[in-house]
């Protein structure tokens, strides 16, 4: 099974809205891990969310599909931007170490 790790204190990093409702035990775990962490909340959920879709392979293979599909269609189709980086991406900022390990 794979661990998701957490550094403490890393929390800068560029954003975009996302609005969405979540259970309030889930808001409250966040919360939790924010302050155990000394991280930003909005980072907590941002490195929850690149290990859980790191962790979808059925998604990772859809991913991959659609970003060669896109590169076959040439320069004329419009690239979908991507929102999330898997862990080996997230391992090169400089300014968010943290780490998922599978």
């Amino acid at each position: 099974m794979s661990k998701f790790k957490l550094d403490h204190g890393v929390s800068r990093i560029r954003r975009t809205k996302l609005q969405s409702s979540i259970d309030q035990t889930i808001a409250d775990d966040i919360e939790a891990l924010a302050e155990w962490s000394n991280n930003e909340t909005n980072f907590v959920v941002n490195e929850l969310l690149r290990f859980a879709l790191a962790q979808e392979e059925d998604f990772q293979k859809h991913k991959a599909s659609a970003s060669a599909h896109s590169a076959r269609t040439g320069n004329n189709a419009k690239p979908a931007p991507t929102t999330t980086k898997l862990a080996s991406e997230s391992g090169t900022r400089s300014d968010a170490p943290a780490a998922v390990h599978a």
